[in-house]
């Protein structure tokens, strides 16, 4: 099989987060909500009525509304956006009054916090380097598609193992405005690979029914790396003839 290109998913393809759980998941981002929180008092937008307490519950529900609306929609909810939602709401409920000088790099930075804790999450597998080493050589490009409602902490993670330089192209749902399994986000990741005319020789590697169903709707070719960990409400992958892996090093035997 002639290979042009190979776009893969990050968490569980590249990355594992060890032992995830929904309760980990939970501690992780509510520690990452508590320094945010400072950062909220530094600009003096907090008010004596405003506990932490309520503030983490106000989030967690605005949270969990954008998830099934995205879910739902295929359109992807920045966590920028749900902090500046939040701050609205406690204006608009006279509990806080003070959110004008609250930019748009403010919201940034917020939601950069919010998901700092995952940078001390996540690591690559023991085979991501080594595979993605093999597949530059062998001038194949490389990009990266994750739906992710924070851009730059996918970005940092890449960065911080010294695996950034590998990709072509790096694309998050909450860059692009759109989750996988909508065809678009791949479509446009092709046409930046420069790949737009050559969909049938790009390969697709990801866990999930979002990145099989999603390449398939693109016409693009796709394999599934198959995680040790089961979620739940996964979807069932109904694709024929349906090629799995189970370490990322073994994609190299299939496109030799």
């Amino acid at each position: 099989m002639t290979v042009k290109g190979i776009i893969f998913d990050f968490g569980f393809t590249l990355f594992y987060f060890d032992n995830p759980s929904v309760e980990r998941y939970y501690e992780c981002f509510k520690k990452g909500l508590l320094k945010s929180i400072d950062i909220l008092k530094e600009k003096r937008v907090w008010s004596e009525e405003l506990s932490n307490e309520s503030f983490v519950k106000k989030f967690a529900k605005s949270r969990q509304h954008f998830f099934r609306k995205s879910i739902k929609t295929k359109t992807e909810f920045p966590t920028s956006l749900i902090f500046q939602n939040v701050l609205e709401s406690l204006r608009e409920e006279h509990i806080i009054n003070n959110i004008d000088n609250i930019d748009l790099n403010t919201y940034d930075k917020l939601a950069d916090i919010y998901h700092s804790c995952e940078e001390d999450e996540w690591e690559p597998f023991e085979n991501t380097r080594e595979t993605l080493e093999i597949l530059t050589k062998k001038n194949v490009k490389v990009a990266l598609i994750s739906n992710h409602p924070n851009h730059q902490t996918i970005e940092n993670m890449l960065k911080k193992h010294d695996l950034a330089k590998f990709f072509e192209f790096i694309l998050t749902s909450a860059k692009y405005g759109k989750r996988k399994p909508d065809p678009n986000i791949f479509l446009y990741t092709l046409e930046q690979m420069g790949l737009k005319d050559h969909a049938n020789s790009v390969i697709m590697c990801g866990d999930e029914y979002a990145d099989i169903i999603g390449a398939k709707r693109a016409n693009i070719q796709s394999i599934l790396l198959e995680r040790k960990y089961k979620f739940p409400f996964e979807k069932e992958i109904n694709v024929s003839n349906l090629r799995k892996i189970n370490n990322i090093l073994e994609i190299l035997d299939i496109i030799e």
